[in-house]
């Protein structure tokens, strides 16, 4: 058994982890602090997600992937941190994060449709203003007056991100076009993909606490349909647009 403690979302839970590498994985999020929460992982933990990832891969018609224990642990870390930051109203997210002049931009879909494409393109056309927060998993705390994003160790394949927070000014839903174009929707549009890409609770009993979050989250964000190819010009409409409607919301 490993046992430490990390800070994430601006909360330190002590971890005890079956495996040295789960230690090594959040090494940028390590702390000495005294923790506000505990986490511990068994063999059971384990199996459950090997059996989640099974029951997605078949209903997704795809072959069963064949996940280590040591990567399988680190996911079962991410879902019981995740459900206990309900209580300090804090929302895993899946989307990719990218903050300019210190104010944070998430861009969610369905994965592969270019999530990481497009803040890589950010960051191109940004220069050192951008920085990557997390490229799949941040968390969200829906405060009192505004929305702040944090980074998390679980970072994407790629491995961006970084230890950091920034207020989020706005969630942009991307889909794939031959044209690039963007539009501000109505928080009610954005409902469906809220519930898809935000981490909901396996405990029944926080569920009521998890709609009003997002109910608020809905409030407190302003959301972007954006379709877009490849093509570096997508990022010059998505940050002029994003960031012009930030800035005249200021004022």
């Amino acid at each position: 058994m490993t046992v430490f403690s990390i800070r994430v979302a601006g909360r330190v839970a002590a971890v005890s982890a079956l495996f040295a590498s789960t230690r090594s994985y959040c090494k940028a999020y390590l702390c000495d602090e005294a923790p506000d929460f505990s986490v511990t992982i068994t063999p059971g933990d384990i199996r459950f997600e090997r059996e989640k990832s099974a029951r997605e891969d078949a209903l997704e018609g795809i072959p069963t992937r064949q996940f280590n224990d040591e990567y399988l642990e680190t996911i079962a870390v991410q879902r019981k941190i995740a459900e206990a930051l309900f209580a300090w109203d804090t929302l895993l997210f899946h989307g990719s994060v990218v903050a300019v002049d210190g104010v944070a931009y998430l861009f969610t879909a369905k994965s592969g449709t270019g999530k990481s494409t497009h803040t890589r393109l950010w960051r191109e056309l940004l220069g050192s203003r951008a920085v990557m927060i997390n490229d799949d998993k941040p968390f969200l705390h829906v405060g009192g007056d505004g929305v702040t994003v944090f980074g998390s160790p679980w970072n994407g394949k790629h491995g961006l991100g970084c230890n950091a927070s920034a207020p989020l000014r706005a969630i942009c839903i991307l889909q794939r076009g031959e044209e690039n174009h963007i539009r501000r929707i109505p928080a009610k549009d954005a409902v469906t993909m809220l519930i898809q890409q935000s981490n909901r609770p396996l405990d029944k009993r926080l569920m009521l606490q998890y709609m009003r979050l997002l109910d608020r989250l809905s409030a407190q964000v302003v959301f972007y349909e954006l379709k877009c190819n490849m093509d570096p010009q997508a990022a010059v409409v998505a940050y002029e647009a994003m960031s012009k409607d930030g800035k005249e919301a200021e004022q």
